[in-house]
């Protein structure tokens, strides 16, 4: 990461995780902690959207869950980062979560065009919609301890992973949404366009980790 630039230099981003003084151990702790607290949040998330998703036939649903694979992939990386951390390891853990979150939006995409192509008409799904409500109310509040405790630490891979549980909320409004339409006014399309949406958030995200771009602009 640049160092800021002076005066006539280019401008200053002040929405950055700012390297202070390296981590202390608490710190790091916090950083352990809130990332396995992530792991087994989203590994119980992933089975219980991919189950619902296959019996309601809703790629939304399944497109949820690997999504929450993916989280628990990005908060792997974040554990695998703090156990030897420096400069290189940050990197390519930034360019692991950003290659999670490439080949799931290439597949909930591909599957979402297909069911669209296809009429592909998906039943009610009441667990989905609890599933959706949980994650709308955990997830944000866990998102906004990694991105406060990363700013603070100076990490652009604890801020990266803040991104990733930021989408999963974000991600949760949408499902629910689909899975609403769906269940009350029958729209069968309301979920691979949930899908689609849900796909389009993730290459964004995916486009910022790669670039180390870890500020996610509509926090």
């Amino acid at each position: 990461m640049s160092a800021p630039a002076g005066p006539g230099g280019q401008a200053l981003r002040l929405d950055a995780p700012t390297p202070r003084q390296p981590a202390s151990r608490g710190q790091r702790r916090g950083a352990l902690a809130l990332a396995w607290t992530t792991i087994a949040w989203n590994s119980i998330e992933a089975v219980v959207a991919i189950a619902s998703g296959r019996a309601a036939d809703s790629i939304a649903l399944i497109g949820f869950g690997l999504n929450s694979i993916v989280e628990v992939g990005s908060a792997v990386v974040v554990v695998w980062q703090f156990s030897g951390a420096d400069q290189e390891r940050e990197e390519r853990a930034l360019r692991l979560i950003s290659l999670s979150f490439f080949g799931f939006a290439a597949y909930v995409g591909g599957r979402a065009l297909w069911d669209l192509t296809s009429r592909t008409e998906p039943s009610e799904s009441t667990v989905g919609i609890a599933l959706a409500v949980a994650s709308i109310v955990v997830m944000p509040l866990l998102a906004a301890a990694k991105r406060r405790l990363g700013r603070h630490m100076g990490s652009r891979t604890v801020v990266a992973d803040s991104s990733q549980t930021l989408l999963c909320s974000y991600l949760s409004v949408v499902l629910l949404v689909g899975l609403l339409a769906n269940a009350t006014l029958g729209w069968w399309w309301a979920d691979p366009l949930a899908a689609l949406v849900i796909a389009g958030l993730a290459v964004r995200e995916g486009r910022s980790a790669w670039r180390g771009d870890t500020c996610c602009e509509t926090c």
